[in-house]
């Protein structure tokens, strides 16, 4: 009988209730972790293959290379052989080539000729396979015959001016091919090492570049006669003054000596790494990300700089000494490899690649007390980091903690942060100054006694004295800072024809500050006590500044006292410290200091006798207002207690551009109103003073005494408005004028506009009754604008003020942000609201930064995201308080895909506005996004260029100034009837009186003067109201004089006739005379030629019209 089959039946389980909604248990927890975990770094792992796939070299442009160096390699195998002659005589080279050496001093013995390489290979990273685009170059060695070198050419710069001589040789020879493009250069700005650039003629010059080195034979100059306590420049040759010093007492000079060094090992290093290249198959992609990941942040060129050999050779370590795995992929390895720098210090603790190093090479020891970083070659003889400042160092460090501390967050794009958001020095740093005159660094050494360290390096001052000058900046600056970063003096290229550029001439030296918010506006910097054995010391670096001073706990201490009374003063205090410090240590004047930090803070300063951005006047307001809302819930005597009092004013989060300043009025400036007695505008006098009202919402309990119907709430509001008037007014002796919708309040020279909330009435708003009784709920607009005035707003001002309390510049880069949108005329379009969350989300949201510690970085941020974020595909996500999970993230990002095209074009999602984006929901249009973002790229552009640029005017208002000539029709406003002319970008050389007393003690009681009167906006209110369907208006609320007009397309299409039309197909606008010029005419044409505004003055402001 044959053996039935077992057949296996799967049946659902039964869950009991229990058990269905039972909370998931801790292993479960770790393996749902453990999924998100996996899918967030496969997407980041797939996104770095397609970017590997990009910057890998095509098999094309491969055949143009290899094809290229076969040309070049014939070339220079066909150099003539010349006779010996002294090195110093120059005759043989032709006038068209000059040496790519700086001669200093002018003479050395030895002898030259040349003669055709002994060989020419390919080193670096193209023979490796780890070459990447978009800057393409591949390094090609030609190896001195040893004829022309001789066994002492390792002294006092023979060997460096040689080799100088035999690659001007092979230029010359080179030049008569017109298949080759010539320019001298220095590998990463070492003088000593010049190399010769060569691309091909034609279409494909820019497409590659071919770097040709010079090297001795293998073997030439024993290692051991490099090592880092060892002299190769002795002192009588390199000042021409007579000694009797031995060798033995000689300097050394260890980065002479590992200049050399590196000529000696280029192929020995292509071996090492090509070993190890073949054991790992990720490794050329792992090295392919890291160069991109440090070509971001501008880590990779220059002098002293991480280049790609660097990051070739640290996965090279971490492989041989198994912190990684050979089968591990790109991304694991770069992963690995930027936690290994960001959790090792090689200041401290150098590393090396040398297995078994011979009985000569220098200890880590050695290394440490000659170099500043060290990592050390196969060989055991050469530090790879040699010209690496422990700075830079420390810079690669901070940079690789960050990339870390987001990369496995979920909520941020990693790949984007990672490897495609470039790092400019003026994007990272809060504040960046730059040395001007680079040859009063000569000077410096002369002070410092740093002769030594001149002969190693060469004569290259720059070189020389920025160790001594970054080392006295971080003893001056201290825990003020976090971070100084410098620039690295980048590689000189320059035609074969001309001389080498002197050190001079190389760009200035920029260096950049990231703040300690907390401890870097501090005026006074408290040193020890006067008996202690460090007050010498600390006298010795602050120099006359420091003073013997008594502190209220009786200690009498050393202490540097800073000017400051301002924020605006006070955020420049790294800027006093550092010009003192260099003038009185290093002899470099504040004149050749060009300090970059706080000149875009000009556009919002205010102020007349200390100069503020605003921060001193949002405390003020703000105290006011803590002092209003105290006395509001001690009022006695009202129906209905107060269960709230909000602040729903941006100068009530410290982020109004220009925030309210107490005023005292010039009562006879005004006229009266016949009633109430107030202060209204005379007519034959200027606009007075714009008085501004700042909102507080003031909820009232609920109760059973509301009516349910719209218009008694209106009413019951209006008699508590009255209520509150009488019982400040009484308390308080308060000027109040209560309305129907709010309540004015006159306090201490501000205004306040209380207006009383009920929960319940924006739900009243939405209930209707038809007409057969049925109770119908409906959304209206009036029901919106209200819950935003009294529930959104009030929240957000809370939210934003939180976050001012934890970022004192907060406040200072939204009004930065807000004055560059008024000044585009983006204002309208971008609301106050909409700005702050933008500004919000980089202090939030800051990767690929930290968070901004000055108002010019975060500005020069806010600019970059405006242009830069992909506003069609993804919302911009503001986590406020930190109440948004990675699920919510999620779900944000999911609906937002699933109802994209009914979205605002501009989302924006808070933890209590994750669907709808309620600040711009009504603008901006598609089409003034794309103008915002084209206008805020060309504005990062311009400024960036203006603030490192030392040869530029510097003019950073000119970002502020819109380009008028792109409107039709420009209206042109009388000044004295703009209430904020003085806020304008350019501000007015005259000003005109506006009815308040200078210097005046504000007073609460007294008339109350019109509050909110604003003509432009009352004149664009009705410009907007009358065509609004033929034209756009924009205007800056900051005191601008122009209003600009563009026609909508369909305001000339040929329409059917109607008499309601008819004012509005040729249209005359007269307004007073005292606004604008008497007639403005939709057309030119429609002008008659006689008309005095018609090219002429008119008697009124200058008018433009365009058809």
């Amino acid at each position: 009988e044959e053996e039935k089959e077992e057949v296996v039946g799967y049946h659902p389980v039964k869950l009991s209730r229990n058990d269905l909604y039972r909370p998931p248990t801790a292993e479960e927890l770790n393996q749902l972790k453990e999924a998100e975990s996996l899918f967030h770094c496969s997407l980041l792992k797939m996104q770095m293959e397609e970017l590997q796939k990009e910057v890998t070299l095509s098999e094309h442009r491969k055949q143009q290379i290899n094809s290229f160096i076969q040309t070049v390699t014939k070339l220079i195998q066909a150099v003539p052989t010349t006779p010996k002659v002294e090195v110093n005589d120059v005759s043989w080279l032709s006038g068209a080539v000059k040496v790519p050496f700086l001669l200093l001093p002018k003479t050395t013995k030895g002898k030259f000729c040349m003669a055709p390489p002994a060989s020419v290979d390919l080193i670096g990273s193209y023979a490796l396979g780890t070459c990447i685009k978009p800057h393409i170059g591949v390094d090609l060695a030609a190896t001195i015959p040893a004829e022309v070198l001789q066994p002492k050419d390792f002294l006092n710069q023979r060997y460096p001016r040689k080799r100088a001589l035999y690659l001007s040789g092979l230029a010359q020879h080179l030049k008569s091919s017109s298949e080759v493009t010539l320019r001298f250069s220095c590998l990463h700005g070492n003088r000593l090492r010049p190399i010769l650039l060569l691309t091909p003629s034609g279409k494909d010059s820019s497409s590659f570049t071919v770097r040709l080195h010079v090297c001795p034979p293998p073997g030439y100059f024993k290692p051991s006669r490099f090592h880092p306590k060892r002299n190769n420049i002795r002192t009588e040759w390199y000042t021409g003054l007579k000694t009797s010093n031995p060798e033995s007492s000689e300097p050394p000079t260890p980065h002479y000596n590992s200049s050399i060094l590196g000529d000696l090992l280029p192929r020995s290093h292509l071996q090492f790494l090509s070993a190890i290249s073949s054991k790992c198959s990720a490794f050329a992609d792992g090295v392919a990300l890291l160069k991109v990941w440090l070509h971001q942040r501008q880590l990779d060129q220059g002098a002293g700089c991480f280049n790609g050999f660097l990051a070739s050779m640290l996965l090279a370590y971490l492989l041989i000494t198994h912190r990684i795995s050979s089968n591990m992929t790109a991304y694991q390895l770069l992963r690995n490899c930027l936690n290994f720098i960001a959790s090792t210090d090689l200041t401290m603790n150098g590393i090396s690649l040398a297995k078994d190093p011979d009985s000569t090479a220098p200890s880590l020891a050695d290394f440490h007390d000659a170099f500043q970083v060290v990592f050390v070659d196969p060989s055991g003889h050469l530090n790879m980091c040699a010209e690496m400042t422990a700075c830079t160092y420390k810079q690669l460090q901070h940079e690789a903690s960050v990339s870390m501390r987001f990369w496995d967050d979920p909520t941020v794009d990693g790949f984007c942060c990672l490897l495609m958001t470039p790092k400019p020095m003026i994007r990272t740093s809060d504040h960046v100054f730059q040395l001007c005159d680079l040859v009063k660094l000569q000077s410096s050494c002369k002070k410092q006694n740093l002769l030594r360290e001149l002969m190693d390096h060469s004569g290259d001052y720059v070189l020389t004295a920025l160790p001594f000058i970054l080392s006295l900046l971080q003893r001056g600056l201290g825990q003020r800072i976090h971070l100084l970063v410098h620039s690295l003096s980048p590689e000189p290229v320059w035609s074969v024809e001309s001389e080498a550029p002197k050190y001079k001439t190389q760009p200035l030296l920029s260096f950049g500050l990231l703040l300690n918010p907390e401890l870097s506006a501090a005026v006074l910097e408290r040193g020890p006590p006067a008996d202690s054995s460090k007050a010498l010391e600390f006298r010795q670096l602050w120099g006359p500044r420091s003073e013997l001073r008594r502190f209220q706990d009786g200690a009498i201490t050393e202490a540097v006292l800073w000017d400051g009374k301002s924020m605006y003063q006070k955020r420049l205090v790294p800027k006093q410290i550092i010009t003192h410090l260099l003038q009185l240590h290093a002899d470099i004047p504040e004149s050749c200091v060009r300090y970059v930090g706080a000149l875009v803070d000009d556009v919002v300063k205010m102020g007349r006798e200390v100069p503020s951005t605003g921060e001193e006047e949002s405390l003020v307001v703000v105290q006011s207002y803590d002092d209003l809302s105290r006395k509001l819930w001690k009022l006695e005597g009202l129906p209905l207690s107060i269960t709230a009092v909000q602040g729903a004013h941006p100068a009530l989060r410290c982020t109004q551009v220009f925030p309210p300043e107490p005023l005292k009025l010039d009562h006879s400036f005004f006229d009266r109103e016949k009633t109430s007695r107030s202060l209204v505008p005379k007519e034959v006098k200027p606009c007075p003073q714009y008085i501004t009202p700042i909102t507080v919402i003031c909820h009232m309990e609920g109760s059973g005494k509301w009516p349910h119907d719209r218009l008694a709430i209106r009413h019951i509001r209006a008699a508590f408005h009255i209520c509150l008037a009488e019982l400040l007014k009484k308390d308080h002796n308060y000027t109040c004028r209560p309305c129907p919708t709010h309540l004015d309040v006159w306090k201490n020279g501000l205004a306040f506009r209380i207006q009383v909330a009920y929960h319940r009435e924006p739900q009243v708003l939405r209930e209707s009754v038809t007409a057969e009784g049925l109770l119908v709920v409906r959304d209206t607009e009036e029901a919106q604008a209200l819950e935003m005035a009294t529930i959104h707003k009030p929240l957000l001002t809370s939210m934003l003020h939180g976050l001012q309390q934890q970022n004192t510049c907060f406040g200072a880069v939204c009004r930065l942000a807000k004055r560059w949108l008024a000044a585009q005329l983006f204002s309208d379009e971008i609301t106050e609201d909409a700005a702050d969350l933008l500004v919000a989300s980089l202090f939030l949201q800051p990767a690929p930064f930290a968070a901004p510690s000055s108002p010019q970085v975060g500005f020069l941020r806010f600019l970059h995201l405006l242009s830069s974020f992909d506003w069609r595909n993804n919302p911009l996500v503001v986590n406020l308080n930190n109440q948004l999970t990675a699920a919510d993230y999620t779900e944000i990002k999911n609906d937002f895909m699933a109802s994209r095209d009914s979205l605002p074009v501009m989302f924006i999602a808070t933890p209590k506005d994750k669907k709808l984006s309620l600040w711009t929901r009504r603008a901006p249009s598609i089409q003034m996004l794309q103008r915002v973002m084209m206008v805020a790229a060309e504005s990062l552009k311009v400024l960036e260029c203006q603030l490192m640029d030392g040869s530029q005017m510097q003019d950073v208002r000119v970002v502020m100034r819109p380009p008028l000539d792109a409107y039709d029709v420009l209206i042109h406003l009388n000044p004295n009837q703009v209430p904020l002319h003085g806020q304008a970008v350019d501000r007015p050389a005259v000003t005109f009186n506006r009815g308040v007393v200078t210097n005046g003690t504000p007073e609460s009681g007294g008339p109350l003067p019109v509050i909110d009167y604003n003509p432009v906006t009352l004149y664009l209110t009705e410009l907007r109201e009358a065509f609004g369907d033929l034209a756009l208006f924009f205007c800056d609320p900051c005191g601008g004089t122009v209003i600009s007009v563009l026609w909508k397309p369909k305001a000339f299409v040929p329409a059917p006739f109607k008499v309601t039309a008819a004012s509005l197909m040729s249209f005359i606008i007269f307004v007073v005379s005292s606004l604008v010029t008497p007639s403005l005419f939709s057309n030119s044409s429609d002008i008659p030629d006689d008309c005095p505004d018609r090219g002429g003055d008119g008697g009124g402001s200058e008018n433009h019209s365009k058809r």
